[in-house]
């Protein structure tokens, strides 16, 4: 008693002190143990008021269950700490509770108000917790509140709860299978989810309870392309191996036409592929021969959706994670063109360095691969070279994929290998290499007497081991030449007296009785040594010798007779019936007497017939029909719940069951720009402005203009928004003397702001006047194409191609109906955004007005604005152009040289102007000049590779360039704030060139008005890792505030800040494709020192961003 008083004391006080004690105690494993005190004690301290002897308690009762111990009679004083308000104790309750739930039900239901009281915890780790809980309760009565919990769940805020909910799902379907309806309607909800957190487990519960629902991927299926690379690594194993079965129900066999690998290498690409054409081309192929039906048949098309896959899995072969890289290896296998799948080989190659575990699984799917894609492996032949520390089944493995690998070119280097392994000690690996080089003579004739005489001359070796498997390997390569053999043969002969192993001695016996004939001498004195040893040798053996006897009766009877009546005599006792019954046959086959019947006769054709050699294949050879990397696949057996990988379709389901979330998510992306342009024109200023506080009156005049112009005209509106946009930041004329004076201009500016604009309004009118009849026509032209295009949201239709080639007469009645019919909106803004510009922005992005290139649009605005303006509908076409003529300050850079594209020379700028397709996409401008003497025509583009995540709108068709001509046209890029470069063909109707467009970081991203106040909010909350400072020396150009606001917004989008400083200048921007802001600081201090600060929710961009601005800023 007086041990467990002091372990109580100690109990009572220190709680680290009686941790060891604990350990030791005598009630943990003594037969007469007080277990009662010890319980009481924790009891104690979960019912004292304070939080750590209630965590100390927890964790000695998790400790205890860790051990193996029972704690069930604790339940009771654990389960009131469940409404704990301490993280720590509820965490381990939880723990306790999922251990205990199902045994002790009824108190686990007398609870079940508390976990749902968790449910409705404000922190989520709590309400995971208490939904995990929940569903560990394995109890049918509470199915129904189970299914309410999880369905709350699934509409939780926070991702964390979501992805606990879609863990519950399975539990709940294998505690009661009739709830699948209702669990169904769950993952379809938990499948449209848009977090990473979730899209892993939703795909887990989805192949757990309905894998055959194929149709609830279809429309989440780019979204879970897409998000792949994002997911955690168990999600996207998951997720991979589901995509694969996906998509070999819905997408055609890239392999269809061997001979046309290279997809859409002949003609036109349709977008989806006409799928009834090539399945009329499979008939034709069966009746034709081959050549004619290649040569008629379309070549493949891969589907759009398809390339996404491949080209999202892609990076994932770098993952860290050695089942990620096989996951994405087997999916390359299993859905690639054969000319892509090589690309596996070298990260498969790279997780052989890993555990041995890994290498095992890795190898066995190598050895299956190399199988049918031999070459894939070829370069990485010495990676496959065995060492000594490696394991026997990691060796055999190795052994298997060298094999598989040889070939005339490698066969040397692979012999010498083996020759250096038959010397190990691994008597199991040394037999798998004897087997390796028999299997190495048979594929490959050329060495086939190398290895005939190498395994001859392992027959002297000491080890019999070694010496059997030679045997039985030269046994079955003799069969293919044996008359040239004999003398080998007689060697194997004499080898029967000392070679022990039954295999070698039935195959050496098998050998001389098959070809006894190039053995005549020897065969009968076998057979005697044998008839000698009949009783003490293996079945095996028995078998062989009854065989030879019988061989030799049929064609040395004279000297075998007696042998064989005496062998037939001793199997007709044997103990093993097998032996018996041969015997039996054997007798009645080659002795005739009254009673045998007809099959006497043919008793030599039965015994000698030719034997075809044996095929020595891979024992991998048709493991493929298993989904690689599947424990099937590994085992070379079905195991439970494996799913067969599907055929492909004969003829492609229709594609356009995974558009539906595209179609329902554009005008959702459109409603959210409008909204938060709305939020921006009360309170910020267009692209490119620039100012220092702008007057309370315009700013509400722009917001009233706007709602008005809404509200009549609703959607319509959105997209001519867009349009608008698109023309206002690049095409203002502004006159250099104009822009000097601004340099020199104080903050009172302002005042003489409306005086400026309406000047320089009306000179650049003017000039507009002077030569815009030719922009005018290509401006008209081009805005009813984007027009088109809007109308038709996604569809791929000719009529939009086909608006290029208008003629001269339709273009100037379209331009003269774009005069009358102005809308309201755009202009009134445009105009207004073009004022704020002139006398805000310190760019020199704007050139005088001559420049050809502009394309004016006051020249369209009457003096009586507002008169022209009333009761106007809203055009999307009108102010929505389709090219952009970029300024001529606008970097330009090269995309196919004259020399390269013989003849047609491309250029590329970004214009900066919002593309008026999609806001996430960066406007590219293109301009095409052909300097040939013939006409190039059917300009477009084709077969375009991207980026995980990267989206193009191609530009529309040119149609006929004629020589000497330039043309214009605009893309859009969704470069998913990356740099990484787009590449594309560019085709003519006679060529293809490669060619790619990589931004400069800068052009990621699109201005953004800030006040002051905002701006320095903003850089509040991206301190830390998100803010970058760099000091730095300015150039001696650069001294100026306008010369560091020139250089700073040609190298980055974006637009400038007011600041009551001028010693700082700030500038703001988000990126085009998530949003994320961007927030420049040039600090400058005495000289020429100054201080360049970025702030950028986006690291990556912001680090990018400081090089291109120290460089602009410093050269």
């Amino acid at each position: 008693m007086s041990s467990s008083a002091a372990f109580n004391d100690e109990k009572g006080g220190s709680s680290s002190v009686g941790e060891p004690e604990y350990g030791h105690d005598p009630a943990s494993g003594g037969i007469f143990s007080s277990d009662y005190k010890r319980h009481d004690d924790l009891k104690e301290m979960l019912d004292s008021n304070k939080d750590s002897l209630k965590l100390e308690a927890m964790k000695r009762i998790v400790a205890m269950i860790a051990r193996g111990k029972n704690a069930s009679d604790l339940f009771p004083a654990v389960v009131k700490n469940v409404a704990c308000k301490n993280i720590e104790v509820k965490k381990l309750v939880y723990v306790y509770l999922v251990r205990y739930a199902e045994e002790q039900q009824d108190l686990a239901l007398l609870s079940i108000s508390t976990f749902q009281r968790g449910l409705k915890d404000p922190n989520q780790l709590i309400r995971a917790s208490a939904l995990r809980v929940l569903s560990s309760i394995r109890v049918t009565i509470i199915v129904p509140i189970m299914m309410l919990a999880i369905k709350e769940a699934a509409s939780d805020m926070s991702p964390y709860v979501r992805k606990t909910a879609a863990h519950a799902i399975p539990k709940l379907y294998s505690l009661d299978p009739e709830q699948k309806d209702q669990l169904i309607e769950v993952i379809e909800k938990l499948l449209a989810d848009k977090t990473t957190l979730v899209a892993g487990s939703v795909v887990m519960a989805f192949e757990e309870v309905c894998p055959e629902r194929i149709e609830l991927i279809h429309k989440n299926y780019r979204k879970l392309c897409n998000l792949l690379i994002d997911v955690e690594e168990w999600g996207q194993v998951v997720i991979i191996n589901m995509l694969t079965r996906y998509a070999r129900t819905q997408f055609l066999n890239p392999n269809i036409n061997e001979s046309l690998l290279e997809e859409g290498s002949g003609g036109e690409k349709t977008f989806y592929g006409s799928d009834e054409d090539e399945d009329e081309d499979e008939e034709e192929k069966e009746k034709k021969a081959e050549a004619a039906a290649m040569a008629k048949r379309k070549p493949y098309v891969m589907d759009p959706d398809h390339r996404l896959l491949l080209r999202n899995t892609k990076p994932l072969l770098q993952s860290r994670n050695a089942a990620v890289v096989m996951a994405v290896a087997q999916l390359y296998f299993h859905l690639a063109p054969k000319a892509e799948v090589g690309v596996i080989a070298k990260a498969l190659v790279r997780l052989l360095r890993s555990h041995s575990e890994v290498q095992y699984v890795v190898l066995q799917n190598v050895a299956t691969m190399t199988i049918k894609r031999r070459g894939m492996f070829e370069p990485y032949l010495k990676s496959f070279y065995i060492r000594s520390t490696d394991p026997t089944q990691i060796k055999i493995l190795k052994l298997e994929v060298l094999t598989n690998l040889a070939n005339e070119t490698n066969i040397s280097t692979i012999l010498r290998e083996f020759q250096t392994y038959i010397k190990s000690m691994d008597k199991d690996f040394v037999a798998a290499t004897i087997q390796a080089i028999g299997r190495c003579a048979t594929n490959i004739g050329e060495v086939r007497d190398t290895c005939l005489n190498g395994l001859v001359q392992l027959l002297s070796n000491r080890d019999e081991l070694v010496v059997a498997e030679s045997v039985v390997v030269i046994k079955k390569l003799l069969q293919m030449q044996p008359e040239k053999h004999s003398d080998i043969i007689k060697h194997m002969a004499k080898l029967t007296d000392n070679i022990q192993v039954p295999m070698a001695r039935a195959s050496i016996l098998w050998l001389i009785g098959e070809y006894c004939e190039h053995v005549p001498k020897i065969a009968p004195d076998v057979l005697r040594k044998m008839a000698k040893s009949f009783t003490s040798e293996e079945d095996i053996v028995k078998l062989q010798i009854l065989n030879l006897a019988a061989k030799l009766y049929l064609t040395n009877s004279k000297q075998t007779k007696l042998l064989t009546q005496y062998v037939l005599n001793l199997a007709k006792y044997d103990q093993n019936y097998d032996i018996r019954d041969r015997a039996r046959f054997i007798r009645q086959l080659i002795v005739p007497t009254e009673k045998s019947g007809a099959l006497s006769k043919y008793a030599k054709k039965l015994f000698l017939a030719l034997k075809p050699a044996p095929v020595l294949e891979s024992p991998f050879k048709d493991r493929d029909h298993f989904q690689l990397g599947s424990l099937s696949h590994l085992l070379n057996a079905k195991a439970g719940g494996y799913q067969e990988l599907p055929d492909w379709p004969e003829t492609a389901p229709d594609p356009s069951v995974r558009n539906v979330e595209v179609k329902e998510s554009v005008p959702e992306w459109t409603k959210c720009s409008s909204r938060e342009k709305r939020k921006e024109k009360k309170v910020e200023k267009p692209f490119y402005s620039d100012s220092e506080g702008e007057s309370g009156p315009t700013e509400s005049a722009d917001s009233e203009s706007d709602s008005a112009s809404g509200s009549e005209s609703g959607s319509g509106s959105e997209g001519s928004e867009s349009g608008s946009e698109s023309e206002e930041s690049g095409e203002v004329s502004v006159s250099e003397e104009e822009e000097d004076e601004e340099e020199k201009k104080t903050k009172k500016r302002e005042l003489k702001k409306a005086v400026q604009e309406s000047e320089s309004e009306q000179s650049s009118e003017e000039e507009d006047r002077k030569h815009g009849r030719k922009i005018k026509q290509r401006k008209s032209d081009s805005e009813s194409e984007s027009d088109e295009e809007e109308e038709e949201s996604e569809s791929e239709s000719s009529q939009s191609e086909s608006e290029d080639s208008e003629s001269e007469a339709e273009v100037k009645k379209k331009k003269k109906a774009a005069e009358s019919k102005l809308p309201s909106k755009p202009v009134k803004k445009e105009t207004k955004k073009e004022k704020k510009e002139m006398s805000l922005l310190d760019l020199d992005d704007f050139e005088p007005a001559p420049s050809p290139q502009v394309t004016p649009v006051n020249n369209l605005l009457s003096n009586s604005l507002v008169t022209d303006l009333e009761g106007l509908s809203l055009s999307e076409a009108v102010l929505s152009p389709a090219t952009i003529a970029p300024s001529s300050t606008l970097k330009s850079y090269e995309l196919l040289h004259r020399i390269t594209g013989e003849g047609l020379s491309v250029e590329y700028c970004f214009s900066r102007q919002p593309f008026n397709r999609d806001a996430n996409m960066v406007a590219v401008q293109m301009q095409f000049t052909n300097n040939s003497t013939s006409d190039t025509k059917n300009l477009h583009m084709e077969d375009v590779k991207l980026q995980s995540g990267m989206r193009v709108k191609e530009f529309p068709e040119i149609e006929l360039l004629p020589a000497g001509e330039t043309a214009t046209a605009v893309m859009g890029i969704d470069f998913c704030d990356s740099t990484q470069a787009a590449n594309f063909q560019l085709c003519t109707h006679t060529r293809k060139f490669f060619v790619s467009i990589q931004p400069p970081v800068g052009e990621l991203m699109r201005p953004v008005f800030l006040t002051e106040n905002e701006f320095k909010k903003e850089q509040g909350q991206l301190m830390g890792m998100n803010e970058i400072t760099e000091k730095l020396t300015l150039d001696t150009k650069c001294r100026n505030e306008h010369a560091i606001v020139q250089r700073v917004t040609t190298a980055a989008n974006l637009s400038r800040v007011p600041c009551g400083s001028d010693k700082e200048c700030r500038f703001a921007g988000r990126t085009v494709t998530s949003g994320s802001l961007v927030l420049v600081t040039v600090a400058t201090r005495e000289e020429a020192a100054a201080q360049l600060t970025i702030n950028c929710e986006k690291m990556v961009i912001g680090t990018m961003l400081v090089k291109d601005i120290l460089l602009a800023l410093t050269q």
